[in-house]
């Protein structure tokens, strides 16, 4: 091969152009939060152009929901259905040790100048991610009601409280919730305030 000969260069159109950028986003927003996140920095950490994201996402605040929103999707799995409100919420936890933990830091910590400035908080950040849909927690509690295990007229925050407690321990150690604590909230609080009747 003469050495004066290039290898064409692939340009990335389409669905892979924007993965691409929002790949690059998600990675500037983990290295260095929200403050440092810029255009610039994510158009040099993904090889391209001021214009092209701006063609796509008219701010960062914008481009922030795109990666955060991406983040999300493409990390969720499918509802738990193990046959029983104890085995599904058990099985929702030990997902999201696997998938939800960066998710949750991000929320936590590398957002926080992003609530400041939009004037937003987490749940409205993830009420505009799911939009219309049902959350996995709604999902697995509407099927422990349809098999008797539980009454429908828990409160919202009688339904948040596990997951709420799972996310402070994820949160106050910055590791994996130990599968005994899983079982500790499941079957020592949660169960019991909900007056679960196995089936």
């Amino acid at each position: 091969m003469d050495l004066n000969e290039r290898e064409p260069v692939t340009r990335r159109r389409g669905r892979e152009l924007e993965d691409a950028l929002l790949d690059a986003a998600w990675e500037q927003l983990m290295a260095g939060g929200y403050g440092s996140f810029t255009i610039d920095a994510v158009a040099e950490r993904a090889g391209t152009s001021k214009p092209v994201i701006y063609r796509r996402w008219p701010s960062r605040e914008a481009l922030v929901m795109a990666a955060v929103r991406r983040s999300f999707v493409r990390d969720s799995r499918p509802v738990p259905d193990t046959g029983s409100l104890r085995g599904d919420v058990i099985a929702l936890m030990t997902s999201a040790n696997e998938t939800r933990l960066e998710m949750a830091a991000v929320l936590s910590v590398q957002l926080g100048t992003y609530f400041q400035e939009t004037g937003t908080t987490p749940a409205d950040l993830r009420g505009q991610i799911l939009g219309d849909r049902a959350s996995s927690v709604e999902i697995v509690i509407r099927r422990a009601v349809e098999r008797g295990e539980i009454t429908a007229d828990l409160t919202p925050r009688m339904i948040a409280l596990p997951f709420d407690l799972f996310r402070h321990e994820a949160l106050m150690t910055l590791k994996p919730v130990p599968p005994e604590t899983i079982r500790e909230i499941v079957d020592d609080i949660f169960l019991p305030l909900v007056g679960h009747r196995p089936r």
